[in-house]
């Protein structure tokens, strides 16, 4: 049962991250926001793993490997997405650039782990890619500066490489005491950076504390925790997908929750995006 809800549940969770970055980013500085929230991560993972006796990494390679998939899935892509949003980069375009994510996997995944790309499994790719652009074709704006592309082209290739490295170097570990050896060296890299750029401002309101809450707890300890089982359970192809997923579920959680509009090309896009995530992960 868990095999068969996994995939759809982590999309619902990440899908939500936006719920989180429209309440707290108006109110702080964007790595500041990430800072806390490792830092609350951190804190409450270290508790449970101690509390809960779960067996820890066994040796300084198992940490370093699982330190390295954190940086590159937490600290150099969450960094670039709230960087590249902060800098100006709307963020359709910002999502549009990371939705290249499941096509870039699939180009090095074969060479890397060795895992076999099937002709149709790149159709449903090349489908989701197309359905994930006319969702967001509404949401691109323009006028945003070009170097804004860069933390989100930076963005792009760590969660890529973190979902690689993982697979391949680190595919197992206890989802408790793990998080606390992915957020530790995450936190210290970000805490170097807020505090050389002198950019730690964070304004206590309501909205910043509730937009908090829901990262630390939804997003970085439900979905994470997920993502790191689907890993691991998955083809690095097959997780990556998914990714193509979660564009649509944000639209439609917009559309009920805050009344965006939702326009027919983005309900072709959803059709499009679903149907190639169906042949990729067939």
């Amino acid at each position: 049962m868990l095999a068969r809800l996994a995939p759809f549940l982590f999309v619902f969770l990440w899908s939500t991250g936006f719920v989180g970055a429209k309440f707290g980013l108006p109110h702080a500085a964007p790595l500041a926001f990430l800072l806390v929230r490792y830092l609350l991560v951190l804190t409450l993972m270290t508790s449970l793993a101690l509390a809960l006796r779960a067996p820890w990494p066994r040796d300084a390679r198992q940490w370093f490997h699982i330190g390295i998939s954190g940086l590159l899935l937490h600290a150099f892509y969450l960094g670039g997405v709230f960087v590249a949003i902060g800098a100006g980069l709307p963020a359709g375009v910002t999502a549009l650039v990371v939705g290249m994510q499941p096509l870039l996997t699939a180009t090095v995944a074969g060479r890397l782990l060795g895992e076999r790309v099937l002709p149709r499994q790149w159709a449903g790719l090349a489908l989701g890619f197309v359905g994930v652009t006319l969702v967001l074709s509404n949401k691109l704006g323009t006028g945003f500066a070009l170097d804004a592309l860069v933390p989100a082209i930076v963005a792009l290739l760590s969660i890529t490489a973190g979902t690689l490295y993982q697979k391949k170097f680190c595919p197992r570990f206890d989802w408790r005491s793990g998080a606390v050896a992915q957020f530790l060296p995450t936190a210290l890299v970000t805490g170097i950076v807020v505090f050389a750029l002198d950019d730690f401002r964070i304004d206590w309101t309501g909205e910043f504390v509730f937009a908090l809450g829901w990262l630390v707890l939804v997003l970085s300890i439900g979905a994470i925790s997920l993502l790191n089982w689907l890993i691991r359970h998955g083809s690095a192809v097959n997780v990556a997908s998914l990714f193509y997923l979660t564009p649509p579920t944000t639209a439609l959680l917009a559309w009920l929750l805050f009344g965006e509009t939702l326009a027919g090309t983005a309900l072709a896009g959803m059709a499009l995006a679903v149907w190639g995530v169906y042949l990729s992960r067939r």
